[in-house]
């Protein structure tokens, strides 16, 4: 099982139990000032139970739950504002296998302390039972108001990869002009992630229409497809955030393994920076701390617009690229991203053993390199146009590493290396 305060998440049956989401559920309630909840739930085979069992929890507790049944993640924290808290079962793009929960509080996910009360606190009884209202919600009105209508009646194709954003997005970009195709709406012949996935049924069909979007599970990380082509997920952000320069925004916040692409579009456009850990909590714990106006992080594909909603939306985001189709800003911002090379990969080591292995491999870089950031894992800079980042994962048995430079052949090369430096740390280790 993974706890982080991006969401607590697990094989369903292994090592996350209904035992263990009552526990959690039951011990989130009384973060819940309002004492109302939204609660909402992915695609994954084993989301009814585990939704039933959460909801029980929290009337137990003496919260009204307001139920949303299969919905996207976007749409939950959105109603979330509404109610004053949220829950959304969801391991979002985790193995069909596994499952979760995220927590929404005021809007946001919740911080450190917060969470720690989720993961340790022991539930009091309560002399009042909660009540349950099934709900629908307002989210693609609310969304199409603050995207406006498409300059053209674009073709848009939407993979929806069997998620929960296969009536949601639809709608949506429907209604702001879009002529609207799905592929893998009720079944998915690719995997949960998006990022991760070679899309090429949505690549092959995007060459015969405007733009193409892919969507996980819980339709929060979105990847745009065009001309037969598979954008980073950096791309995602950077279009993103060029709607919010439009809407005069300047200052942003974006995780410290974001394309220093897209940082470099926001100065070049009079806007400032600054740096975050990853994740999707992490980034929206400082956009509030440092009053930044929008965001996200690249390696997800996700753009943050607070005003709108405190996580990752992807269907917002969809509708905002949509409308721009057909504007040349589209393939500059595509150029301009791809002018920087970004590989990921990852090692498989026990979360267990992760400080330790960094902790070692510190040391080991502090030898080799000379700029390093310790934010949120290591970061080495070799200069303005070359970066590497190795830092353990929140939500998998995982170390990743990510490099970037416009010299792809330096970017090769540091990879190399720094795989090397954490293989050689975690021998030791071992």
């Amino acid at each position: 099982m993974k706890k982080s305060i991006s969401g607590i998440r697990g094989i369903f049956g292994n090592d996350l139990t209904l035992n263990d989401i009552l526990g959690f559920s039951s011990n989130f309630a009384p973060l819940i000032k309002s004492k109302k909840c939204a609660v909402g739930n992915d695609t994954r085979p084993s989301s009814d139970a585990v939704r039933e069992t959460a909801i029980a929890a929290l009337l137990s507790q003496g919260v009204d739950v307001y139920n949303l049944g299969m919905v996207p993640t976007p749409v939950v924290f959105r109603e979330a504002r509404k109610y004053g808290a949220g829950l959304i079962i969801t391991s979002s793009h985790n193995p069909m296998q596994w499952n979760g929960l995220k927590f929404i509080i005021s809007g946001r996910g919740p911080n450190e302390k917060e969470f720690a009360h989720i993961l340790k606190e022991k539930p009091q009884s309560k002399n009042e039972i909660g009540s349950e209202k099934l709900v629908t919600s307002d989210y693609v009105r609310q969304a199409a108001r603050i995207i406006g209508k498409a300059s053209s009646r674009p073709k848009v194709v939407i993979d929806v990869g069997g998620g929960a954003a296969a009536n949601v997005a639809p709608e949506l970009l429907k209604k702001i002009g879009c002529r609207v195709q799905i592929i893998n709406q009720n079944s998915s012949k690719r995997g949960p992630d998006p990022t991760a996935d070679n899309l090429n049924q949505l690549a092959s069909m995007s060459k015969k229409v405007d733009i193409g979007f892919a969507f996980d599970l819980d339709g929060d990380r979105l990847v745009v497809v065009k001309d037969g082509k598979k954008q980073s997920p950096d791309t995602t952000l950077a279009l993103g955030v060029s709607k919010a320069l439009d809407l005069g925004y300047k200052r942003f916040c974006l995780s410290i393994d974001t394309s220093v692409s897209v940082e470099k579009y926001i100065t070049q456009h009079g806007g400032t920076v600054i740096r975050s850990k990853v994740g999707e909590a992490n980034v929206i714990d400082t956009m509030l701390k440092k009053k930044c106006q929008a965001g996200g992080e690249g390696s997800s594909g996700g753009f943050i617009l607070p005003e709108f909603n405190m996580c990752r939306d992807g269907i917002l985001t969809a509708g905002f690229v949509a409308a721009m189709t057909g504007k040349k800003i589209i393939d500059d911002i595509i150029e301009f991203v791809s002018r920087y090379h970004q590989l990921r990969t990852k090692i498989p080591v026990d979360s267990k053993l992760h400080d330790k292995v960094l902790s070692l491999l510190k040391k080991n870089l502090k030898r080799k390199f000379g700029k390093i950031i310790t934010i949120d894992g290591i970061k080495v800079i070799i200069d303005d146009d070359t970066w590497g980042l190795v830092r353990k994962s929140n939500t998998e048995d995982i170390i990743r590493i990510s490099v970037e430079s416009n010299d792809l052949a330096k970017a090769k090369l540091l990879q190399r290396q720094l795989t090397s430096l954490l293989k050689e740390s975690h021998g030791q280790i071992r």
